[in-house]
């Protein structure tokens, strides 16, 4: 994790290089560092400065896309022999980095192999990559249950379970704690990549974010994400327990397990919001 953010700062720094010389090429590219982008950083580097010569270098989709045009614009600017060595140095540490990682990889790949069954099955939870799996194993490791005698004393090792601050008889914040250095960012992470398929726990992040003030408050936004992530924990949890790998129970769970009288009174207090002041009157139709 150290060794990628590493890697992200030298990014941000090359192509903040680039902004300063008046190269816009990440306003067209979605990386700096693709294959076609570096090869259009490494002319400039030897002095090419004409954007149409360097367009050219644009390969596969890049080309396919259309977007010629726009790169020979964004790739027309200021760059100097001192934007060149900038340049020369971040590109060589961001090479540096790829090589410390691929190795990392490998060698943590190599040290999960022994524990394939439970990565198979962590893997089967939405959101969870190679990357979370491996977090998983090294931090709490392939059988919490042995460990942790429920999900409830997982999450509060973890710091994703809310806390519980009583005054007067109110409460008056439920915030997590801030431990969990590696694993707790990493279940945050793969929330986000969950709740973007269909499903059970999308469904929950949306229920989630209404309750907590709306679409358009980004402090619901965390707090349901904060607790999607503790979803996930407990389910990773009952997967290793159990191992059975995760079964998603469908986008239409919630609705589902409400019964008409409880879908019927939510819906009225939605008209009641719309309308303020008015009464609602259901009439039974008849019997078809």
């Amino acid at each position: 994790m150290k060794t990628v953010q590493a890697r992200t700062s030298e990014i941000q720094r090359l192509a903040k290089a680039l902004e300063s010389a008046g190269i816009k090429l990440g306003s067209v590219v979605s990386e700096v560092t693709g294959v076609s982008a570096t090869a259009m950083v490494e002319a400039l580097i030897d002095g090419e400065r004409r954007g149409a010569v360097l367009a050219d270098l644009a390969r596969g989709r890049l080309r396919a896309a259309g977007k010629l045009a726009d790169l020979s614009m964004a790739l027309v600017g200021r760059f100097t022999d001192h934007h060149a060595l900038l340049c020369r140095l971040h590109l060589d540490r961001i090479a540096v980095f790829d090589q410390a990682v691929a190795g990392l990889e490998a060698t943590i790949t190599l040290k999960a192999a022994a524990w394939q069954r439970e990565r198979d099955l962590l893997k089967s939870i939405p959101g969870f990559g190679d990357v979370v799996a491996h977090g998983w194993l090294a931090e709490i490791g392939p059988a919490p249950h042995t460990y942790f005698t429920s999900h409830q004393k997982l999450a509060s090792w973890v710091t994703l379970c809310p806390g519980n601050y009583m005054s007067a008889g109110k409460r008056r914040h439920g915030k997590t704690g801030d431990a969990g250095a590696y694993i707790k960012p990493m279940l945050v992470n793969a929330a986000w990549v969950a709740i973007k398929a269909p499903g059970r726990l999308q469904a929950r992040y949306h229920r989630l974010v209404r309750r907590f003030g709306g679409e358009k408050n980004p402090a619901a936004k965390k707090k349901a994400i904060t607790a999607i992530a503790h979803t996930l924990l407990k389910i990773a949890y009952q997967v290793l327990k159990s191992g059975q790998p995760y079964q998603d129970l469908g986008a239409d769970f919630y609705t589902r397990r409400e019964s008409p009288e409880q879908r019927q009174a939510y819906l009225l207090r939605q008209l009641e919001k719309l309308n303020p002041g008015c009464t609602i009157t259901i009439t039974p139709g008849e019997a078809a």
